[in-house]
């Protein structure tokens, strides 16, 4: 029993190893350029105090505020679905017992899902009910916006994508950790480059001294430079992606692939205006919003929905819903929703295949 023991102990030690190497390369990368900058730039090139005490002040600031985003980025644990959205066991098994029966399994995940604050559905065949999503690794009725995550081997709440440079799922946990952890490392390649590139000019000066003077520090300095700068642009680009998606209340899933709802899919489905959409990542407190602290509203598993939707045009008490979104959700009680089966009866008398619908009525 103690190989099979090692050799699994191994194979994981590798595993964690093999996924842990985009970070590593990062940190060996910030930790070249701290020497470079530091030592080569601010003690040894530049020789004014009045301009090297106020690089070092600015650089180490962002430095901070950089590492504090990135480890709360790494090391957060990304949120999995309550234990209410769990199948109990014997659920499970009369789930599994006629797999090919999927109006039965249907049955059965509509019943169990009856309380369920669920909104959102799996695309199935048009002229059918939308089935309910289900994920048969975790035996979980999937919460809105969550999905699986193959490398994190869970569901993650409102997951955005998994990050090999984090090593991590970027999610509903660490969203806002992961956009200032972009924003502070476009922040500080933008100061390095723009504090070294007088000394990448100079270098090349064939009127300067710089230029025939010896060192190792010149190529320290011009790598340094250019490194930021190709870092700079693939940052810029990831950011500004990023804050789009912010803006818009949207994942990177949700982007190629949006929400499907009862009356079909919306990529707008969950889009409350841009100020409302970054209070939902950053909160309410605008002077807490630099800091990788955690100022989230919600708790990830429900979310209120566009006013254009159809689902948010049939609650009832619609004046009292406006004024309740998840920027209220530390208040807000679920358990307020109830799921019913009604019928559309306005329903087109050509449309003879159309689908019976299920909304969500708050009671």
């Amino acid at each position: 029993m103690e190989a099979p023991s090692s050799k699994k102990l191994c194979c994981t030690v590798c595993v964690h190893t093999v996924k842990s190497i985009p970070v590593i390369f990062i940190l060996c990368i910030l930790a070249w350029s701290y020497y470079a900058y530091v030592y080569h730039l601010c003690l040894s090139r530049v020789t004014s105090v009045e301009l090297s005490v106020p690089y070092l002040l600015v650089y180490h600031i962002i430095l901070v505020l950089f590492l504090w985003s990135y480890f709360k980025t790494i090391f957060t644990e990304p949120s999995g679905a309550p234990p209410n959205f769990r199948l109990p066991e014997e659920v499970f098994e009369e789930f599994n017992r006629n797999p090919i029966d999927l109006s039965r399994q249907s049955a059965i995940l509509r019943d169990f899902a009856e309380n369920l604050p669920i909104m959102t559905f799996t695309n199935t065949n048009e002229h059918f009910f939308s089935d309910i999503r289900f994920c048969d690794k975790c035996k979980i009725v999937k919460p809105d916006r969550s999905h699986h995550c193959s490398v994190c081997r869970k569901c993650v709440l409102k997951m955005d994508h998994h990050c090999p440079w984090v090593n991590n799922c970027v999610s509903y946990s660490n969203y806002k950790y992961f956009i200032l952890f972009l924003a502070y490392g476009l922040l500080m390649c933008i100061f390095v480059a723009a504090t070294t590139i007088e000394y990448v000019i100079k270098f090349w000066d064939i009127t300067t001294d710089m230029r025939i003077q010896d060192g190792s520090y010149k190529i320290h300095i011009i790598f340094l430079f250019f490194i930021a700068s190709m870092f700079s642009l693939s940052l810029f680009s990831l950011l500004a992606y990023h804050i789009y998606l912010v803006s818009k209340n949207r994942t990177t899933l949700e982007s190629f692939r949006p929400p499907k709802f009862l009356e079909g899919s919306d990529k707008n489905g969950f889009n409350l205006g841009c100020c409302r959409n970054i209070r939902e990542v950053f909160g309410k407190e605008v002077l807490l919003w630099p800091f990788p602290i955690d100022t989230r509203l919600g708790e990830g598993v429900s979310f209120p929905i566009n006013k254009t939707v159809p689902e948010a045009q049939s609650l009832l008490f619609s004046d009292v819903n406006d004024q309740k979104t998840s920027i209220d959700f530390e208040h807000y009680d679920t358990s307020l929703f109830t799921s019913i089966l009604i019928s559309d009866d306005n329903m087109s008398s050509t449309d003879t295949n159309a689908p019976k619908y299920q909304d969500l009525i708050q009671i």
